[in-house]
């Protein structure tokens, strides 16, 4: 493993020195023409320093001897220039030590020429079969982090994080002529060699997409207000990691968050428990495999929820401390040049017993809420989620296709009112986490059959 240098101990309660390469490949075809070709590669070396209950940070992207003892230096220097603010007593920061290397598999990349002749031929497959198809519009991209980090607590990580995905958009128009379009991610652990977009694999796929633009076509108005739903796998992902997981984030509380004053408290139906995985699912490695964190602590599981009740959150060396819990693992960096945050990993709500069929025919008037396009949602666990993919139930069937729209409340109502959690789990680490920077993650779960507030009319 790479030496890097460590900040001068004297007067310093805790030092760190993390050397980050970030690659990037991105091609994007809109109808048969190759629009994005992209390849990037950035890299630099950042050193933090907690010194007298203050933090000093710095990067540079040249990553020579010369430049990692300049950056460490000024980190340090940093932190003391921050102490000008006043006397603050240090904290003792928590978090242990990790020594360890966790490096993706040496994989063979997929050539350039093989990406643009798979897009083009997924085009070309649309174009000739769907007839009423106006736009086809396919991205893929892959991205790769390797991380080299030394403590002062002795620990020395290199661990990686690549992931690869694939956008397919289909536009065709209404009956009116207005523009209709279907959305769906694809997204695997891996570069572009190991995620299979070939016309072979999606073809069934690309039909079954068709089919839900079909319908799209013919959508009604969804009736407003509150309703019985039921959320597809890929909405109840985003509602565990948007509207309960930042909540839970210990930075977050720290601020404010609804969170902080529930611990030990019921917030959900006794059916739902969610936990942010650190690098294991089931025996196998999560999409987002997180070993040890940026401040070198080891990562382990973050039981959010048990059973109903709120349990724990996700922490910082510093978190932890100020707030006497114990470390998660759960502070990363996105860039290079970028501090650690308290951050997600992998985050779900278990899988229950119900079969989705017997969870759509219990329902004799509602909503089957199938796909999102975005979300958003604040510390108070208020959210609100576009719906891009919906339909009506009636009599426990699935009816008509529904206009866009969107599901919102408090996810606190929506959880406590869960009555039925699917036996399946879906994962998909294709999105970004904002807050304050990027972040790769990952989200799953199963579906669920809930109480929320539908807009329309």
């Amino acid at each position: 493993m790479n030496q890097l240098a460590t900040p001068p101990l004297a007067d310093t309660a805790y030092a760190e020195t993390r050397r980050h390469e970030l690659r990037k490949t991105r091609m994007l075809m809109i109808d048969g023409s190759l629009a994005v070709n992209s390849r990037s590669v950035e890299g630099g070396v950042s050193s933090r320093v907690y010194r007298d209950g203050y933090w000093g940070f710095a990067s540079s992207p040249a990553t020579d001897e010369a430049s990692l003892r300049r950056v460490a230096d000024k980190a340090g220097r940093n932190a003391q220039a921050m102490s000008r603010f006043g006397a603050k007593a240090a904290l003792p920061l928590p978090g242990g030590t990790y020594r360890g290397e966790h490096p993706v598999p040496d994989k063979a990349p997929l050539g350039q020429k093989e990406c643009v002749e798979r897009l083009a031929e997924l085009h070309a497959y649309c174009a000739g079969r769907y007839p009423t198809l106006k736009s086809t519009r396919f991205l893929v991209s892959d991205e790769y982090h390797g991380k080299w980090l030394q403590t002062s607590t002795g620990s020395h990580v290199f661990s990686t994080i690549q992931r690869a995905l694939c956008y397919i958009t289909l536009m065709a128009e209404d009956e009116h002529g207005a523009p209709v379009e279907i959305f769906e991610p694809l997204s695997n652990k891996g570069s572009l060699a190991d995620l299979d977009f070939s016309l072979q694999t999606l073809a069934p796929r690309l039909d079954r997409l068709h089919e839900h633009l079909q319908a799209k076509r013919h959508a009604v108005a969804p009736r407003g207000g509150m309703h019985t739903v039921v959320l597809a796998p890929e909405l109840a992902g985003m509602l565990a990691h948007e509207a309960m997981g930042h909540p839970c984030e210990a930075d977050l509380v720290l601020g404010g968050s609804v969170t902080g004053d529930l611990v030990g408290q019921r917030v959900a139906s006794d059916l739902i428990t969610m936990i942010d995985f650190a690098h294991s699912f089931g025996g196998a490695e999560t999409l987002i495999p997180v070993y040890a964190d940026d401040e070198g602590v080891p990562a382990r599981d973050a039981v959010l929820i048990r059973d109903g009740m709120l349990t724990e959150f996700m922490n910082s060396r510093e978190t932890a401390a100020r707030l006497q819990i114990a470390p998660t693992g759960s502070a990363r960096a996105y860039a290079p040049n970028d501090e650690p945050l308290v951050r997600m990993r992998n985050t779900a709500i278990q899988p229950g017993t119900h079969k989705l069929d017997d969870m759509i025919a219990g329902v004799d008037d509602g909503y089957l809420l199938m796909k999102t396009s975005n979300g958003q949602a604040d510390s108070t666990t208020e959210f609100m989620f576009g719906v891009n993919l919906a339909y009506e139930i009636r009599g426990g069937r699935i009816g008509r296709a529904i206009r866009d729209t969107t599901i919102s409340g408090s996810a606190l109502k929506v959880l406590q009112s869960v009555d039925a959690v699917s036996d399946d789990m879906v994962w998909n680490c294709s999105g970004y986490c904002g807050k304050k920077q990027p972040m790769v993650v990952s989200m799953g779960g199963p579906a669920l059959r809930a109480k929320a507030h539908l807009g329309g009319e």
